[in-house]
């Protein structure tokens, strides 16, 4: 299967597409490409064969992977270095949330004279921005779980705060996305797991944000049903082509829904993932049961509204019930303290940071500390609302 759409860019779907990266390159006249991926990738066979056909085309290709999981402005200021130095003019982003990330970040910050920091998913931020000079971009993803391959910001930690910022400006959002199924079939039970909760915790929070946006409703009700048509499949027979498709649509689709707005799974989530280290995806589906309970007088008649389409019951508690099995299926934990050393955790801190986090103004029911410090204190015991 091949097809290619325009909502909401340009988005080439299908098994080797990645053959048509060059030609990618060629429609965005891009002629010194810097390829972005990070350090655990960049000496995969798959990942070293791509970049052997792409020499065939373009003399001066050069490759940043001096980053891994969880980037920090650090990584994207060295990119930035590089680009400059190497006369690079436009960036290939390839790989799962962090080099998409940081590629998508590098041909941004390419163009500006600010800091990073002054371009936070804050009010006009992104207005501040120079957009005479941002460097194309053609984004490549080899998870199907952030989507940020149609996204329009980037998440990256600020290592003095030891807070994860979301990076916002329309032109973060890629020219050319090349969702390829092929380049997802050795990723690990593991992490196609928790990439999967990932794309499903974005579905799900943009469907339940408060306000009227029935496109985004659209994209992710069906977002939902993709993951629960195929997330089982792909963790079961990681070759099965037609269920890793439909899970890079449903992280694509869940990308573009959530401009209607997240919530707080993804604040309790971003200080732990700057803090500890943790896998985005995993943190978003332990967290994920503690804050529909949680919000559930807000949500119940949303959800239930989507059961049917979900084959499921029609009521919130077989909604709930879904996710719950779901996760044990997966061999997701159940409690935070499972992965975390609770020991260490500042839960006063925490719930300050998630609190402030942009996500918790888009939850359908209105936040404060103490509730985020109450769903953290669920989370590591193990007892719903």
């Amino acid at each position: 299967m091949k097809t290619n759409w325009n909502y909401p860019t340009t988005i080439w779907v299908g098994e080797n597409r990645i053959q048509d990266l060059s030609i990618a390159c060629k429609n965005l006249k891009i002629e010194k490409p810097l390829f972005v991926t990070d350090k655990d990738l960049i000496n995969l066979k798959m990942v070293q064969h791509i970049i052997k056909d792409l020499k065939k085309t373009f003399n001066h290709l050069h490759v940043f992977s001096n980053f891994s999981g969880n980037p920090v402005g650090e990584n994207v200021e060295e990119g930035v270095g590089e680009f400059k130095k190497l006369g690079c003019d436009g960036v290939i982003a390839f790989g799962g949330g962090s080099g998409l990330d940081v590629g998508k970040a590098i041909a941004f910050m390419s163009g500006q004279s600010r800091p990073i920091w002054d371009f936070e998913d804050i009010g006009d931020y992104w207005k501040r921005a120079d957009e005479t000079n941002i460097a194309p971009i053609i984004a490549v993803p080899t998870t199907a779980g952030t989507g940020s391959e149609t996204g329009r910001a980037s998440a990256i930690i600020n290592k003095q705060t030891g807070i994860k910022k979301i990076i916002f400006h329309p032109k973060f959002l890629p020219s050319i996305v090349i969702l390829d199924p092929n380049l997802t079939l050795d990723l690990s039970p593991r992490l196609t797991a928790a990439t999967g909760m990932d794309a499903l915790a974005h579905n799900l929070e943009a469907f339940c944000a408060p306000g009227f946006h029935p496109m985004a409703d659209g994209i992710a009700i069906e977002g939902m049903k993709l993951i629960k048509n195929s997330l089982i499949k792909a963790v079961k027979n990681g070759k099965d082509l037609n269920a890793r498709a439909e899970l890079l649509a449903s992280a694509s689709m869940g990308s573009t829904a959530f401009q209607k707005g997240l919530g707080a799974i993804h604040s309790l989530s971003h200080p732990i993932n700057a803090q500890f280290n943790v896998h985005h995806g995993l943190s978003n589906a332990i967290f994920m049961p503690y804050v529909l309970t949680f919000n559930k007088e807000m949500i119940e008649i949303r959800i239930i509204s989507i059961c049917d389409y979900l084959e499921l019951d029609k009521s919130f508690d077989s909604f709930l019930h879904w996710i719950l099995e779901l996760r044990k299926e997966l061999n997701i934990p159940h409690k935070l303290s499972e992965i975390v050393d609770v020991n260490k955790i500042n839960l006063e801190q925490l719930s300050v940071m998630a609190l402030e986090d942009p996500s918790t103004s888009t939850n359908p029911r209105t936040m404060s500390k103490d509730d985020m410090k109450a769903l953290y204190e669920h989370s590591i015991s193990g007892k719903l609302f």
